[in-house]
């Protein structure tokens, strides 16, 4: 950051920092474990002690009057100190005025290294042409050492190489598997101890290196080591030559040489629960996931925060309980599952909002959502988090029944009529306690338990009903299908069908009888006449009652025949 802009953006963070301290009094506030009343800091406390680093700061300069990349890493970690103030919102006066403490503790290690060269050597040291390099986090950048020799002797067989560390605060680059070490024959003395003579003789040595992705901000000091032979006696000890160079690390990284990586704890976004749209979501439906998640921190903000939706894979679901066929159980209706978030106060709380579809073959279960979550601090880049949602899936229960067969259609009252017909679970949710009844004012009886039907399963309905009045309608009968679903909810289906009763023939067993007449005091040929239309009459009267008798016996036989056959279905 050049140092202008960084001027700026300090001085206007003094500025509105100014103007928003009012005269109020410290906000008091209960504290949820011991119940004492605990004050946060004020407007006014930020801008004090924005004045307090920046007033360090420049104390600092002006007493050691370092060269400008001292300055700009003064610069540096006070807007960061200033920063860090102003957007913490749960800090204590004590607390705040203690990270004071530190960020000028800071200040003074940075002034430290003013000087950009160091050497353990009187007469081996670095020409003045070098200047400090710099580098980003991820890049490479040559580091061209300049030596120069300004003794009177001549310098031979050298061999230079830098010191590695694995710590990060140490050396900032990738490890190299080829090595670091230098060597070459010679470097001439100085016989005029004329500097210029010194630096025409230099001997110049490049390595490449590539600066880590996790590096932390700052000047990291480059130390080699230097061996060498003089008047052809071996150096005891190697010679150590001190360089500067400048990592810049990414947004949030931190800043070498910093303790408060290890003081303050990062934060945490959590999800506090979620809900849908509507609330009870089927397969193949379109629904709107509502989750609200939280950043738990009472002082660290969060920015650039982006949710990363990844709904479980799902399929198609063979009967031994393998899926095929995998694919994302939930998919964004948008076409992305990502959201972001600018930033995200401390103890701030977010709803998410995505529009979704369920798979229509999804069988009917929970179906977990992991929610990756990606975030900035002012102190540390690419934090991540994760939680997982359970939202449950239901699938619309699904059946067909076989057209009823009804034999006999017609029967007389206390007579039986056998009903039969096929139930069909098509759905993908398993049908609980499937039961008939059959409802009409003309019979009764019939009740028929199925149990309960997994998907693809048949059920077998074969009833017998009882004629208990004769039909006053069109002979219409309900069939009365119920199910209950996983939670216990009953759903009633009406099947209709005709079945006739009528009322049963009466039989009271009398005989009709021929009158007898009177006798009477006619002539010869009146009683004649007389008798022939008396034996006419009772012709018809009993060829009338044969008839009848014989209609009764035919439709007695019919009953048993029907009778006899019902006993035979049942016993099949």
């Amino acid at each position: 950051m050049k140092s202008w802009c960084k001027k700026l953006l300090t001085a206007g963070l003094i500025f509105m920092t100014a103007v928003a301290a009012v005269k109020t009094p410290m906000p008091v506030y209960a504290d949820e474990v011991s119940g004492n009343s605990v004050q946060y800091i004020t407007d006014d406390d930020r801008w004090r002690a924005s004045v307090e680093l920046k007033n360090y700061k420049e104390s600092l300069i002006k007493r050691e009057n370092p060269e400008q990349y001292i300055i700009d890493d003064l610069d540096d970690i006070m807007y960061s100190g200033q920063y860090y103030i102003a957007n913490s919102e749960y800090m204590t006066p004590d607390a705040m005025w203690s990270y004071v403490e530190k960020v000028k503790a800071e200040m003074d290690t940075a002034i430290g290294k003013s000087g950009s060269v160091t050497t353990t050597t009187e007469f081996l040291t670095v020409a003045d042409n070098w200047t400090t390099p710099s580098v980003s986090y991820g890049q490479s950048v040559e580091i061209v050492l300049p030596l120069i020799n300004l003794g009177e002797e001549w310098l031979t067989d050298l061999l230079v190489e830098p010191e590695v560390s694995n710590d990060i605060q140490k050396w900032p680059f990738k490890p190299d598997s080829t090595g670091y070490t230098k060597n070459f024959n010679e470097i001439p003395g100085c016989a005029t101890k004329l500097y210029d003579e010194a630096v025409f003789n230099r001997r110049e040595l490049t390595w490449t290196f590539t600066a880590r992705e996790d590096v932390l901000t700052g000047y990291y000091p480059l130390t080699f080591k230097v061996w060498y032979s003089k008047n052809k006696i071996r150096c005891e000890k190697p010679a150590e030559i001190t360089v500067y160079v400048y990592c810049q690390g990414k947004p949030g990284s931190g800043r070498i040489g910093s303790s408060d990586l290890a003081t303050i704890s990062q934060p945490r976004i959590i999800v506090t629960g979620f809900e849908t749209d509507p609330a009870q979501v089927y397969a193949g439906s379109i629904f709107t996931l509502t989750i609200h998640v939280k950043n738990t921190s009472q002082d660290t903000a969060v920015s650039n925060v982006l949710f990363d939706l990844e709904a479980v894979e799902g399929g198609t679901e063979t009967s031994s309980g393998q899926v095929t066929n995998s694919y994302a159980s939930f998919l964004p209706t948008s076409g992305s599952s990502s959201i972001y978030v600018d930033r995200m106060p401390a103890g701030s709380s977010q709803d998410l909002k995505i529009e979704m579809q369920a798979k229509a073959d999804l069988s009917q279960k929970p179906y977990v959502v992991t929610v990756k979550m990606k975030y900035d601090t002012d102190l540390k880049a690419d934090l991540t988090d994760e939680a997982k949602v359970s939202v449950p899936v239901k699938q619309e229960a699904k059946y067909d029944t076989s057209t009823p067969e009804i034999n006999p259609t017609s029967i007389m009252v206390g007579e039986q009529s056998n009903v039969m017909f096929q139930i069909y679970n098509t759905g993908k949710t398993t049908l609980y306690n499937v039961q008939v009844k059959f409802e009409a004012d003309s019979v009764e009886g019939g009740d028929t338990f199925i149990g309960n039907l997994a998907p693809g399963a048949t059920g077998n309905v074969d009833a017998m009903v009882n004629g208990i009045a004769a039909t006053t309608d069109d002979g219409s009968v309900k069939a009365v299908l119920t199910y209950e679903d996983d939670a216990g909810n009953q759903t009633r289906q009406e099947i209709d069908m005709q079945l006739y009763v009528s009322e049963p023939m009466v039989d009271d067993g009398s005989d009709m009888m021929i009158p007898e007449e009177e006798p009477q005091k006619t002539s010869n040929i009146g009683m004649i006449i007389g008798i022939i239309a008396a034996v006419a009459a009772g012709i018809v009267v009993v060829v009338v009652v044969v008839k009848l008798r014989k209609k009764k016996k035919a439709a007695k036989l019919l009953q048993e025949d029907l009778f006899d056959l019902n006993q035979k279905d049942d016993q099949q």
